[in-house]
């Protein structure tokens, strides 16, 4: 699948790279542990014509390489500064897995720069196998294949399967091990209430790295989220079943919209 060409600039003093499509109110996609930005090319592609539609590597990632971040903390608040050097107007937030981790993050830190957030495949604690760890640190590439089979629910798509293999292959082996790491310290659930950003999450009903009780449990403490939950998916339900994910993005971002006019209609008055 060929998406738009990456765009560079620098922030905190470093290239950052991201890929972008469409125009209109800002949607920013933020990709999990070892992925890329072309893990969201379906958002990309379906979203174009109702949100400027911006997916940026994570620092370590994607084709700039270089050194991942130690800590989700330390990711947020890099993703602050990118959100600063994209413009003026607070995005939804949408993250996955590690990227769900960051989003919810910059939720509790700086909830003035968000619109919205999506949390995709992810929880409030992300408790990694231990097994993934280690083979990440001794066996690297047998790390990528158990993350991978563990992925995806029966149905998915081979060339959703491929896909993600090739930008784990293609990942700096020990910025991936240093995700898994910073996804296993993380941990906000005495926090989560404390969220009040309008907030939709989805997850694969065949998820076994963020099981459905993950979802859940943000959907249940996350004051006014909603849950969304998609049948025959895996920890990628934005690759594997891109068109009911597209369908609840798009209605989240009108009802967003609905309610920012209604607002400013009422402040009229």
């Amino acid at each position: 699948m060929t998406g738009p060409p990456r765009r560079t600039r620098p922030v905190a003093g470093q290239p950052a790279a991201w890929l972008e499509a469409g125009s209109g109110p800002p949607l920013v996609l933020i990709h999990g542990a070892g992925g890329s930005a072309e893990l969201w090319q379906p958002q990309l592609d379906g979203l174009a014509d109702v949100a400027r539609v911006v997916a940026p590597d994570l620092p370590g990632h994607g084709p700039l390489g270089g050194r991942g971040k130690p800590s989700v903390a330390a990711y947020a608040e890099w993703l602050g500064g990118f959100l600063a050097a994209l413009g003026e107007v607070p995005p939804v937030l949408v993250g996955h897995s590690m990227g769900g981790a960051v989003a919810q993050t910059l939720a509790l830190e700086r909830p003035e720069r968000l619109a919205g957030l999506v949390l995709v495949g992810t929880g409030a604690r992300l408790r990694v196998l231990a097994r993934i760890v280690d083979l990440l640190r001794q066996h690297p590439r047998e790390g990528q294949s158990l993350i991978q089979d563990l992925s995806f629910g029966a149905a998915a798509p081979r060339e959703c399967v491929e896909m993600v293999a090739r930008v784990l292959r293609e990942g700096a082996p020990l910025v991936t091990l240093g995700d898994y790491l910073a996804c296993d310290r993380f941990d906000v659930r005495d926090r989560l209430a404390g969220i009040r950003t309008p907030t939709l999450v989805v997850t694969g009903a065949e998820d076994r790295l963020t099981p459905l009780r993950y979802g859940r449990l943000l959907a249940e403490t996350i004051p006014g989220a909603r849950l969304l939950e998609i049948p025959a998916a895996g920890h990628f339900p934005q690759l594997e079943q891109p068109v009911p994910v597209n369908a609840a993005i798009r209605g989240f971002l009108a009802e967003l919209g609905d309610a920012s006019i209604g607002g400013a209609a009422k402040a009229s008055v």
